[in-house]
């Protein structure tokens, strides 16, 4: 069967799957909407909150990534990585005692303020959006090229599919939608990694496949290492960032981690504290499957990539290349009218001479803002790079097509979560909390809904206009979280003498420096038409890094403050005594 039959028969079944869960579990109430009842056990919990964490960005963007950067990209892995032990550590079990259902509503009782709230439920929309635009861009481009539509209508139909689990279940539908998404991504991301390890170098481990050898004895590595310097790169195992900048963007990807609404959230629907960490402990074991596989297929894409285009003639290109090209995602500019792709570093389209996107052939024109003479004459989008390796790889079309199912499970699992963080930060720490307390449940339960379909459209816009390429978007979006939450909630749970005015001073001075940084240095909105250059970083920080910087402004703003102004009241400070104290935390609190 075709890649495109075996995709329909893939996608059609485990949709099917998350419709079928999502009428089973659809909520009743507001409690099943916003933590699935608090019953689901820590095993479920687990591989939900795996699901819930891995992103577009972690099964599409983050190896795509790898495979660009090298070395330089393993501040995903250690960030990302990082920042959930110490949310699984630090922060979930204490958030878990307080026995709230949202970020939001922590704080806000925490703080003992609405205004509190209100700023934090402000941070956690700019967050969820930002971070919701990757996972809709995820789904556009996974539905373009395996389902012949373009990136538009495949943002529509990913969030029609959204819409179905996450406005009829909430959270027991998405919960539950979860585990089998889960399920269905892994499963997609092991199998052409495990195959195509076997393949180059006969180990069936992807991890130890990448530091294997070839057929003719050269280790793996060593031979991307040559290719890379043959071709004018760097070093594939060398990097090129400065130590503090590869430790700003690290620790910005951590405190973000720790800080994401929709992650910490999932620790509310167990039953109790002691289920909060196993569910974290096993979270952490189902994340570790992907994440310690994705640098094999990075390496694994990167090689077949080089050695399948470089010098080849476009008129013997494999049809993979031409399918992705279609799509813009791929494309290829004769600068030397010899009719050969010539790979090498440097920008490959210049915005002068258009670059072919075709069969039918027309053209397409990618501008970039500082035009190139270099001779590289390939552009290739890195977030294609996981979903075309069993194609460069010439794998079974059945495991192309899994490979289109487990981005889109990633995706929409993510997306799901985000957007209800969206909904009951409106329909709960806004309307129930702040603008009619005496809103019936079954009121709330449908302010919910409806948020959750507004949500789902500003979503698709960005899905359709997005800022940039997935796993930048995310990116910037942990440094949003890290410079918002991370130290309202830090501070909050450790320092008793931290008070409303000191959190809510941070979050803004935090949230502020973040959204003005990331805007004028990534998107190029303040007062000029290009984003700036990286010789005018501050302190050589990068935009994907510089929610560090932010997130220690809003830390030193707290403190300040909060130690010049009143203390907060005794209940709040025996409250914070209280939910640090171990012994007989296993009942927590319910809402």
């Amino acid at each position: 069967m075709s890649v495109q039959l075996w995709t329909w028969i893939l996608v059609g079944v485990t949709f099917a799957l998350y419709f079928g869960i999502a009428i089973w579990a659809r909520a009743g109430s507001t409690k099943e909407f916003y933590v699935a009842g608090g019953g689901v056990s820590p095993l479920a919990n687990g591989m939900a909150t795996a699901a819930d964490w891995m992103s577009a960005a972690s099964f599409i963007s983050m190896a795509g990534l790898i495979s660009f950067m090298g070395y330089d990209g393993s501040v995903y892995l250690m960030g990302w990585t990082g920042g959930y032990v110490l949310l699984a550590l630090l922060l979930a079990p204490y958030l878990r005692k307080f026995g709230k259902f949202t970020v939001p509503d922590f704080i806000g009782d925490r703080y003992y303020s609405n205004a509190a709230r209100t700023v934090a439920v402000i941070c956690a929309l700019i967050v969820s959006f930002t971070y919701v635009a990757g996972q809709m861009r995820g789904v556009g481009i996974v539905f373009s090229q395996f389902l012949q539509v373009d990136i538009t209508m495949g943002v529509i139909i990913g969030m029609a599919v959204v819409l179905v689990f996450a406005f009829l279940g909430g959270m027991k539908g998405i919960t539950y939608t979860q585990v089998a998404q889960y399920c269905v991504l892994i499963f997609a991301f092991m199998v052409p990694a495990i195959f195509i390890s076997i393949q180059m170098t006969g180990n069936v481990i992807p991890q130890v496949g990448m530091g294997g050898t070839l057929e003719d004895g050269t280790f793996l590595l060593d031979k991307l290492d040559t290719l890379h310097t043959e071709l004018g790169f760097k070093e594939y195992t060398s990097g090129s960032k400065s130590t503090w900048d590869v430790f700003a963007i690290t620790l910005a990807l951590m405190v973000g981690t720790a800080g994401l609404p929709h992650v910490i959230v999932r620790f509310f629907t167990v039953p109790k504290v002691k289920d909060a960490r196993k569910s974290a402990g096993l979270a952490l074991l189902f994340i570790a499957i992907l994440y310690t596989t994705a640098p094999a297929v990075a390496v694994f894409a990167r090689t077949n990539l080089i050695e399948t285009v470089r010098n080849e003639s476009y008129s013997n290109v494999p049809e993979w290349f031409k399918n992705w090209e279609a799509t813009g995602l791929i494309a290829w500019s004769d600068k030397n009218d010899d009719g050969k792709i010539q790979y090498v570093a440097g920008d490959a389209l210049d915005g002068k001479k258009p670059a072919y996107t075709g069969e039918s052939g027309e053209y397409g024109q990618r501008l970039i803002s500082n035009p190139s003479t270099a001779e590289n004459e390939l552009y290739v989008d890195r977030d294609i790079m996981v979903l075309a390796n069993p194609e460069i790889a010439k794998l079974p079309n059945w495991v192309i097509a899994l490979v289109a199912a487990g981005g889109l499970a990633a995706a929409l699992s993510t997306a799901a979560g985000l957007l209800l963080v969206i909904s009951t930060s409106i329909s709960h720490d806004l309307i129930k909390k702040q603008i009619k307390p005496d809103i019936s449940d079954k009121g709330e339960l449908m302010a919910a809904r409806i948020s959750i379909l507004v949500a789902i459209i500003i979503a698709g816009l960005f899905g359709i206009y997005p800022p940039g390429f997935v796993a930048a978007v995310v990116a910037l979006a942990f440094g949003l979280a890290a410079a918002s939450f991370f130290p309202a909630i830090i501070l909050g749970i450790f320092d008793k003498r931290m008070n409303k005015q000191g959190a809510v001073s941070g979050m803004i001075v935090g949230i502020t420096l973040m959204l003005f940084y990331m805007i004028r240095y990534k998107t190029g909105l303040i007062g000029i038409m290009d984003p700036r250059p990286a010789s005018e970083w501050w302190f050589g920080t990068s935009p994907e890094g510089f929610g560090t910087i932010a997130m220690i402004a809003n830390v030193i703003v707290s403190v300040v403050v909060s130690r010049v102004t009143a203390a907060p009241p005794e209940n709040v400070q025996d409250i914070v005594e209280n939910i640090r104290i171990p012994s007989g935390a296993g009942e927590a609190q319910s809402h």
